[in-house]
């Protein structure tokens, strides 16, 4: 340890002794920026504000991981270490704070935030992390620089907020941007400049809407549909679809995911492919699928690139079927989702999951119905049409979808505290291995004695469903466009494209 101590210390003198041109006011002033997180808070706002779904997330998991960080350091480590600060007599007076901390030296509180913040934001995108990585590097690097931590301090700090950054990925993981892209193509028509494409656009009446102006600037020669305020979306979702099958092209649906999955089933009706314009309101099949906007979507339509996906069937006895994109769920589930969502927006990777459950069980009512002729009592259960991940009550994407599995989870109310248990393994992060939780992938499942149940659901939109339904796979039933290449070379041929639009 000694041997250590000493290392520590010989290389803080040599920093302190070095002279980088113009680096004396610089690392000062970002030293001092770096206080109580203010520059973390204002480059999250400016990610947040410029960055899209993606960008959210990633400000949203670095201020978490910055809190966590902070609070560990802070709380933790710096009161049971208790080093003293380096003294100043090497450092040059024009590097030197104009107000001291009063804390101790080990670890670098600083370092801990910035590498919290960047790591966090690397986890979500990568194109962020890398501009942030640089910053984040700058602020360790100044600690030492300007005096105030040796590089044992810093390197102690960056561990911490690294690992920090990874702590959330157990309650929050990160969504893939790309999801698995080896899965065989599907044929689809290619659509240069959308000829063929036609697109129902549920927008608001009157002038044309961004997203409509958005699609003719990308796809100037796809038929683009606005839904007025009084237009039946129904009635012009099927003349759209007919007028596709009379021109041998294709649909396209500009929405949230209730109306793509009314789209998907006209499109897979009359055996046409669907493109999917995400509105960034209720996107997750269009993320799950791998367009994650209009970019991605137009490129995949002009190009013909689509994929096969399976769709979910909840099968009646009077012979309706129901048709479901993401999930069918019986109990409070969507509630449980939209109260994650914001709570996920103020506080990023707390454990929003266990608060969400302890609000939507308090004000729950047990479920009795038969699973496979089996008599169960359930707080909840949820069909996803694919495999979730992570486990437990509120996963967050499907790598792929098309495995002609259910993905089947529920929270037995049968046992004694079940809701107390529930919780607290969801704050814990350990559901998966909860007795009160049962996790299984199957292709179908029987559910018998719903009649009554006032909170089924199909894809979060609540309905009113029959005393029995068998729900199961339509293997590869739809053909969705899909770019074949990753969302970044993806927006490089974006340019091309648009400039061919423009020509013509």
């Amino acid at each position: 340890m000694g041997a250590l101590l000493d290392w520590d210390q010989r290389l803080f003198t040599r920093v302190a002794t070095v002279r980088v041109p113009g680096a004396d006011p610089a690392l000062r002033r970002l030293s001092h920026a770096a206080n109580q997180g203010r520059l973390w808070f204002g480059v999250a706002a400016g990610i947040g504000l410029a960055g899209g779904p993606a960008g959210r997330r990633a400000a949203l998991r670095g201020l978490g991981s910055l809190a966590i960080a902070s609070f560990t350091v802070n709380t933790l480590v710096k009161w049971s270490a208790r080093r003293p600060r380096p003294l100043l007599e090497g450092v040059p007076t024009i590097r030197r704070l104009a107000r001291q901390p009063h804390t101790t030296s080990f670890p670098s509180g600083h370092s801990a935030s910035a590498a919290a913040f960047a790591t966090a934001v690397a986890l979500e995108s990568k194109r962020y992390g890398a501009l942030v990585a640089p910053v984040a590097a700058a602020v360790a690097f100044s600690r030492v620089y300007v005096g105030v931590h040796y590089p044992g301090d810093v390197l102690a700090g960056v561990a911490i907020g690294a690992g920090a950054a990874a702590l959330t990925c157990r309650w929050w993981p990160p969504r893939t941007v790309v999801p698995e892209r080896e899965r065989p193509a599907a044929r689809a028509p290619a659509l240069p400049l959308g000829k063929g494409l036609v697109v129902l656009v549920d927008g608001p009446a009157g002038a044309p809407s961004l997203h409509a102006r958005r699609l003719r600037a990308l796809l100037p020669e796809a038929e683009v549909i606005e839904r007025g305020s009084g237009d039946d979306f129904a009635e012009l979702l099927a003349a759209a679809a007919d007028r596709a099958v009379e021109t041998g092209g294709a649909l396209g649906v500009c929405g949230g995911d209730a109306r793509i999955g009314a789209a998907a089933r006209a499109a897979a009706e009359r055996g046409l492919a669907l493109a999917v314009f995400p509105d960034g309101t209720a996107d997750r099949f269009a993320l799950d699928v791998g367009v994650p906007d209009f970019e991605a979507a137009s490129v995949a339509v002009a190009r013909g690139e689509a994929v096969s996906v399976d769709i979910g069937v909840a099968r009646s006895g009077t012979g309706e079927d129901t048709w479901f994109l993401n999930e069918f769920s019986i109990g409070p589930y969507p509630e449980l989702m939209r109260l994650r969502a914001g709570l996920e927006r103020r506080w990023a990777g707390a454990p929003t999951v266990a608060v969400a459950l302890a609000r939507v069980l308090g004000a729950a009512r047990p479920v009795e119905l038969n699973v496979n002729g089996r008599p169960r009592r359930l707080w909840l259960l949820l069909a996803g049409n694919g495999h979730y991940v992570p486990e437990g009550l509120a996963p967050a994407f499907r790598p792929r979808l098309d495995e002609d599995l259910l993905d089947v989870r529920l929270v037995d109310a049968g046992r004694r505290l079940a809701r107390t248990r529930a919780v607290a393994a969801a704050a814990l992060g350990t559901l998966e291995h909860s007795r009160v939780y049962e996790a299984e992938r199957v292709p179908w499942v029987e559910l018998e004695g719903i009649l009554g149940v006032d909170a089924t659901a199909f894809d979060g939109e609540p309905r009113t469903g029959a005393a029995g339904l068998r729900l199961e796979k339509e293997y590869r039933a739809l053909v969705v466009y899909r770019p074949v290449r990753a969302p970044g070379e993806t927006v490089r041929e974006v340019g091309p494209v648009s400039r061919v639009a423009r020509h013509r």
